[in-house]
């Protein structure tokens, strides 16, 4: 009898409310499913980390690199010599999108299911903005610049009036800074400025800018498109389910759109990077 007396005393001291005793309590006061979402996150990042870093050595290892100011210096309706003006609307975009995110989880948690709906509708907007924006840049590139993932037009600018190759030569810019060509009457693509032939033994080898910067330039920022793509996707799903009352009677403060609001935030910040280190550096 008096163990049992002992025993209770001890609960009830230890017990706090019931806090020590009750178990599956949620760390740092997350859900599991907000926990589950930073791993992806942290995994994600890793995984974005080791892009850009390789990015960055095959760069710092390569003799010369194209410059940014004159490969993005187009936008449509026709607009030349404006550098990094079209990617800027790009990133406002993005960026606009991810505080309209912020108003809809502030939304949610008072439980307004009118002002998620608007809120995640101009998301899905700015993400789909930004989309057509790569879209269309990657057309430029690839239809008009004639880049692709093993051929670069770009070469290094030089104040002297000439560009530089992959390894160093130089060839004359004349009018565009870019290596443009036509297609002849067999169907296929000439060159009207030809790069600089190097004649090695018996071969003659003609170079451009350094293969890499297409095969980088569309694999990193086509990864990226892709998490964004799937987070307006995933979006949208959300939205409807909003709109339908799915998410009503949980009274949670609406966590599901708070974890794809982390999704979304995280993707606004990689491009921050992804933008640094193609576009300014």
């Amino acid at each position: 009898m008096a163990t049992e007396t002992v025993m209770e005393h001890d609960v009830d001291k230890h017990d706090d409310g019931g806090n020590a005793w009750s178990g599956a309590k949620s760390p740092f006061k997350a859900s599991y499913g907000k926990l589950m979402m930073w791993y992806f996150l942290l995994s994600d990042a890793f995984t974005f980390a080791g892009f850009l870093i390789a990015y960055g050595a095959i760069r710092f290892s390569s003799p010369t690199w194209p410059v940014p100011d004159f490969v993005f210096s187009t936008a449509p309706f026709g607009v030349h010599d404006a550098p990094l003006i079209f990617v800027t609307i790009m990133s406002f975009l993005l960026i606009i999108s991810s505080v309209t995110m912020v108003r809809a989880v502030q939304e949610g948690h008072r439980e307004n299911k009118n002002g998620v709906v608007f809120w995640m509708l101009l998301t899905i907007v700015g993400g789909a903005g930004f989309l057509g924006c790569q879209a269309w840049e990657w057309n430029n590139l690839i239809g008009t610049e004639h880049m692709t993932v093993n051929t670069n037009p770009f070469g290094s600018h030089e104040f002297a009036g000439e560009y530089l190759d992959e390894k160093g030569g130089s060839f004359d810019a004349g009018d565009s800074y870019l290596i443009h060509g036509h297609t002849a009457e067999n169907g296929e693509f000439q060159w009207d400025q030809r790069p600089v032939r190097y004649e090695t033994g018996e071969t003659t080898v003609e170079q451009f800018g350094p293969k890499s910067f297409g095969a980088l330039f569309f694999f990193i920022t086509g990864f990226h498109g892709f998490h964004v793509f799937s987070g307006v996707v995933f979006l949208l799903i959300i939205c409807i389910n909003v709109g339908s009352g799915l998410y009503v009677e949980r009274k949670n403060g609406y966590e599901m759109v708070e974890k794809i609001g982390l999704y979304w935030h995280f993707v606004d910040l990689v491009w921050v990077f992804v933008f640094l280190v193609f576009y300014l550096l």
